[in-house]
């Protein structure tokens, strides 16, 4: 159900590289969460590192969502970049199992597209 690519980078460092890699790879990054920060705005103490990149391939999104507008609960998609045991590990759910939810077996080659293309570029953010 996840992906997950782990790096000897900083999570500092493995965020930097993710953000190249998904413009790379013609995704964008819609936004990025520090989880740390926005828990600390809310008064809960976190001390854990936490960055979570919501990314998309405008056009991708747009074939999926023309079949099914529920589908959109589910996007933009995310990778989350956090620290454990020394290593940064890059980690998302794979989207050809959120979309397996939705019954649109018409769209599991868009799904199994933009999964390959994230794969690929948590891979060169965890080598670059």
């Amino acid at each position: 159900m996840l992906i997950e690519v782990s790096t000897d980078k900083s999570v500092s460092a493995a965020a930097a590289a993710l953000q190249a890699a998904v413009q790379a790879n013609h995704f964008g990054v819609m936004h990025v969460h520090n989880l740390k920060e926005t828990m600390a705005k809310k008064g809960v103490e976190f001390e854990r590192e936490c960055l979570i990149f919501e990314v998309c391939q405008p056009q991708q999104a747009k074939k999926v969502l023309d079949q099914n507008m529920s589908v959109s609960t589910a996007l933009p998609c995310r990778i989350s970049v956090y620290e454990e045991n020394g290593k940064a590990i890059l980690v998302t759910v794979k989207p050809t199992t959120l979309l397996a939810m939705f019954n649109t077996p018409q769209l599991e080659a868009v799904a199994r597209e933009v999964e390959d293309t994230i794969v690929k570029i948590m891979k060169e953010a965890a080598l670059a």
